[in-house]
């Protein structure tokens, strides 16, 4: 990339301007997605305008439309909902209001339009765009503009971001505001279940999601509930009798609750509405059971945005920016989106149509249609549900194989859901299952039991690790090891936990050289805070880690804006990896994050004071810095603290903070529950094939590369990948991949600090189509 290149960014906006509005429905996310469409636009050059209250502000103009400043977002990242207000508008719906809407901009000269909304408001916004011309020369007509204004303001270029928490949007994986409300359902179930427990109740729940049943179907996935009803999957004509066996079977395996999940959008397969209230009746009159609905409303859109959705919306804000700044009159409208880890442009329109296309399909009850056009990620959830939920657990003992479940490492939230999800897969398969307890150390010294049914009951929404895990590595035990892998006839192992996971896969194939024993399958799942695992871009446990540390960030910035010029630096974990410090940097709006991974000298640290010295003099007083705990061994944070402290006498004041274990425990957040029981359900599925393919004369004997690998996520897909592999991309010193896909996202930390920086423009999303994204490997 060439020094000219690096320069057109930070000039790309000049002369431009930029409005911004959020129109439909609020959702979480949206305030870090205008922010960071502000602060970008203002470091381009650009001249940034808010729109209050949606489109209503476009047509009336006047106050509505106002220049935004990098202060003016401040503050805003933790809020919920749009501090801009949003409003549902008919004036825009007529030709009229759309004149009265380009006279505003014209007037003001911004050619540049981001709207952040559900699929109305984009299409809305596609509308007006094709209008543009028209509504130009009718307003050059009737005397409203000047031939000049009309030629400076010929095209307008439109991006929009999806935020809706109904994640009802096709070709974006998630929209802004659906982890959001995902964090507030999964806390009030947690709530429900342990009341729900102490009285032996059925709990009906009734989520969002208007005719999209992602909510309902992530959630149930997340509690372990015994029965979801999802519009785009109306139940069998019989439901009702499967339904009462469900729940009764349940209670006789000694469950004290059952969990039933709705969506409010829910039908049967004449179209006829399932309501909550129909459920409950349903159960009291067949069953008996004690039952209670809750509907949830509108707390789901309520709340503080989870990190996920800041980052996102942060995200996509820098991409919107980019897109319309790159615009012109011939690229369509675009909508910026993520797909796996990657951020993308889609064409505005096409997006529009497949969403239209499933509510068609819904109406002509093409249900199977319906949920193809959803997209692979619901199609996976949907698979994963039905095994988990809706299979009986095999009474037979055939020709049944045992397999050995594990944690290595230390605890991370979401390894129990990993757990759960492995033990009763591999039940389904009619496989018998052990659970090995305190890792290797526990499978030397026989600490291996046998797993039923129940015995994972209600592990999913539980922190920490119920198995118990060590970081004690396999290697000088392996007499033992292989002593019990034939004492309890062992023919395949899931190793769930961090980097000591990974290297301990890593003896096992050198073992296996020495002893025939250890030549049976074995797959790792990364889970660890701290993301360190070669092979996969996310690991169970990490999403909870970075929320914890959100929530205490959030905490912190709120006691420093009490007292004013305070600058806090925080100490994060991590090992030598950076990415919870960079992370929760991006989610809190920290001012700088230290890392390993990016070396930094005193100069640095110069800089970075002489940076919130002139921040104290803004209306912004006060400072947040992150250190991950082994970024620098000599820079340690007492240093970096003492050195602020004396730099920074008499303008601000620093306190420092050391995270420590909080950042282990705690219940895990709805991804690392969905994401770990899809691995956990993949994992399995995956070792089943693997031990019949190395059946060989009445015994299993695995020893190819392929027969011990990683599953992890890489940027779309969960891919296999064999640890022997992935020997080369590790830097075993310090614990870490060689590459890592989130240090790309460090120059958008800088840029929203307000840093002078090159932003690298290379890792630009290039428009696709959404037909692409039917096709290639599973994604999760």
């Amino acid at each position: 990339m060439t020094h000219e290149e690096h320069h057109a960014a930070k000039t790309l906006g000049i002369g431009k301007a930029i409005a911004v509005l959020t129109s439909g429905g609020d959702a979480q996310g949206m305030n870090a997605a205008v922010r960071a469409v502000v602060r970008v636009g203002i470091f381009t050059g650009a001249r940034v305008f808010f729109v209050h209250e949606g489109y209503q502000g476009l047509v009336d103009g006047g106050d509505h439309i106002r220049e935004a400043t990098w202060e003016s977002v401040s503050m805003m990242l933790q809020l919920g909902g749009t501090v801009i207000g949003s409003a549902r508008c008919k004036d825009f719906r007529e030709r009229e209001g759309r004149l009265r809407a380009a006279h505003n901009l014209v007037k003001r000269g911004i050619t540049n339009l981001c709207v952040i909304g559900g699929d109305g408001s984009l299409t809305g916004a596609d509308t007006f765009r094709s209008e543009w011309s028209d509504l130009l020369s009718d307003l050059q007509k009737a005397g409203k503009i000047t031939a000049e204004e009309a030629t400076k303001s010929s095209y307008l270029n439109i991006v929009g971001l999806v935020g809706s928490i109904d994640n009802d949007f096709c070709g974006t994986d998630m929209t802004i505001g659906t982890d959001s409300a995902l964090h507030r359902i999964i806390e009030i179930v947690d709530a429900i279940t342990t009341t729900a427990q102490s009285h032996q109740r059925t709990f009906v729940l009734e989520v969002m999601g208007r005719h999209c049943g992602y909510l309902a179907l992530v959630t149930s996935l997340s509690c372990g509930a015994d029965w979801v009803f999802i519009p785009e999957c109306p139940p069998d004509d019989d439901w009702e009798e499967h339904l009462c066996r469900r729940l009764s079977e349940t209670r006789t395996r000694g469950s004290r609750l059952n969990i039933i999940i709705v969506a409010e959008g829910a039908i049967d397969k004449n179209g006829k509405p399932i309501t909550s209230e129909d459920i409950k009746n349903l159960v009291v009159k067949r069953l008996g059971y004690d039952t209670r609905v809750t509907v949830l409303g509108h707390v789901q859109r309520g709340g503080t945005p989870s990190a996920f959705d800041r980052i996102l919306g942060s995200r996509m804000g820098v991409e919107a920016v980019m897109a319309l700044l790159e615009g012109t009159p011939d690229t369509p409208a675009c909508v910026v989106s993520l797909s796996g880890n990657q951020a993308v442009r889609l064409p505005l329109m096409e997006c529009v149509q497949v969403t239209k296309d499933v509510t068609k399909a819904m109406n002509d009850r093409k249900f199977d249609e319906a949920m193809k056009l959803r997209g692979r990620s619901f199609m996976n959830n949907w698979e994963v549900y039905k095994l988990l939920a809706h299979v009986r657990p095999p009474v037979t003992k055939g020709s049944t194989h045992t397999v050995a479940v594990m944690n290595v490492g230390a605890p991370a939230a979401g390894m129990n859901a990993a757990v759960r999800s492995t033990v009763r897969i591999g039940l389904i398969q009619g496989n018998r299952v052990l659970v090995v307890h305190d890792g290797f150390e526990g499978l030397a010294k026989g600490q291996i039991e046998e797993a039923g049914w129940s015995y994972v009951g209600g592990w999913t929404g539980q922190g920490g690790s119920k198995l118990g895990t060590k970081r004690t590595l396999p290697k000088k035990s392996f007499e033992q090891i292989s002593a019990n892998i034939t004492k309890f006839n062992i023919q395949g192992l899931v190793i769930i936990g961090g980097f000591e996971a990974y290297t301990g896969g890593l003896e096992l194939m050198e073992g296996r050289k020495q002893f025939d024993e250890l030549c049976i399958p074995f797959v790792v799942i990364p889970a660890t805070v701290s993301n360190n695992v070669p092979g996969s871009d996310f690991s169970v446990g990490a999403d909870t880690a970075l929320n914890t540390i959100c929530t205490t960030c959030d905490r912190i910035k709120q006691s420093a804006a009490g007292t004013k010029r305070r600058v806090f630096i925080i100490e994060t974990m991590g090992g030598y990896c950076g990415y919870l410090a960079t992370m929760a940097g991006l989610a809190a709006g920290a001012d700088a994050a230290y890392i390993f991974e990016e070396p930094f000298t005193i100069r640095d640290l110069q800089a970075n004071v002489e940076h919130l010295v002139q921040k104290m003099k803004t209306t912004v007083k006060r400072g947040l810095v992150l250190r991950n705990e082994k970024c620098n061994e000599n820079y340690t944070t007492d240093f970096i603290f003492n050195l602020y402290s004396e730099e920074g006498k008499g303008i601000f004041d620093s306190r420092k903070n050391v995270l420590g274990h909080m950042q282990q425990g705690g219940s895990p957040t709805p991804f690392d529950r969905n994401f770990a029981t899809k691995m956990g359900a993949k994992a399995m599925n995956w070792m089943s094939g693997k031990i019949k393919e190395s059946y060989r004369n009445g015994r299993i004997f695995a020893n190819t590369p392929d027969s011990g690998c990683v599953l992890g996520m890489r940027k779309r897909a969960l891919v296999f990948q064999p640890v022997t592999e992935l020997k080369d991309q590790t830097d075993f010193e310090h614990r870490i991949p060689k590459e890592q896909w989130w240090l790309k996202l460090r120059p958008i930390l800088k840029i929203l600090a307000k840093y002078e920086i090159d932003l690298d423009t290379s890792e630009h999303a290039h428009l696709e189509h959404i037909s692409r994204k039917r096709s290639g490997e599973t994604s999760i």
